[in-house]
């Protein structure tokens, strides 16, 4: 694949001091030569990088030492990227962005259903790709500002990007985490689908509808929120979403 390096026109200086100093990044794609440019493009943003050409390895990798992000490839060998993204979920919330040669929309719905918390279809800028990653860290980073957000019910430790349903942890991917943030933040405010695109990718991508009503349907999910009866989560028709909780 070509990543069209000779395009590349924006400064690696634009990000010195910015938040992807000291980062970790595990690429986790059998290509070897992508591997390597991105690898070296990384590099020059302040991203530390540690790749696997096959899923054992990576996971084996993830196992011994925790990166801040994940750039996993969908078209693995024997094991696919949609199963490799479940088994991170199992015991990590680090967040995943998904690449692949295929672009259809099911394999996106299936990617977000499966906790990744972004897709980029191959052949893609490697600008794109470290713009979606400080967008990521970025979210991660400004939640530190803050400590803990309450509602009647849940508890978010904004520190530890936590969230507790009364003792209970929940187990959220990132962006998981974010919307029920925005929630929390205005309970009773309705958002759109619009809005809450804007609010969980921060950069221009192709939006579409369903990615957001997949990762409301996880929340309820975790939440064991009926949306037929809802106690937290509220659709309100032709509009977009609310949280009835209650801010204390």
């Amino acid at each position: 694949m070509s990543l069209r390096l000779a395009r590349l026109g924006l400064p690696a200086c634009l990000f010195k001091g910015s938040l992807s100093m000291n980062r970790t990044v595990l690429i986790i794609d059998d290509d070897q030569k992508l591997n390597h440019l991105l690898k070296t493009y990384l590099s020059k943003y302040g991203f530390s990088v540690q790749t696997a050409v096959h899923p054992v390895e990576g996971l084996k990798k993830l196992h011994h030492q925790t990166p801040d992000i994940i750039i996993l490839d969908v078209m693995l060998p024997d094991q696919n990227g949609f199963d490799v993204c479940k088994t991170i979920r199992q015991q990590h919330s680090t967040p995943v962005i998904m690449l692949t040669a295929r672009g259809e929309v099911t394999d996106r719905v299936l990617g977000l259903e499966l906790g990744a918390d972004d897709y980029l279809p191959k052949p893609f800028e490697p600008r794109e790709l470290v713009a979606r990653m400080q967008s990521i860290l970025r979210r991660g980073h400004h939640s530190r500002s803050t400590e803990l957000l309450k509602t009647r019910h849940l508890t978010l430790d904004l520190n530890r990007h936590e969230a507790r349903l009364g003792k209970k942890i929940l187990d959220l991917s990132t962006m998981e985490f974010e919307i029920l943030k925005l929630f929390a933040q205005n309970p009773g405010r309705v958002y759109s689908r619009d809005q809450l695109l804007d609010h969980i990718r921060g950069i221009e991508w192709e939006a579409y509808n369903r990615s957001i009503d997949v990762l409301i349907s996880r929340l309820r999910q975790k939440l064991a929120d009926d949306p037929k009866q809802p106690k937290f989560i509220k659709t309100v028709r032709g509009t977009g979403y609310m949280l009835i909780d209650e801010a204390v």
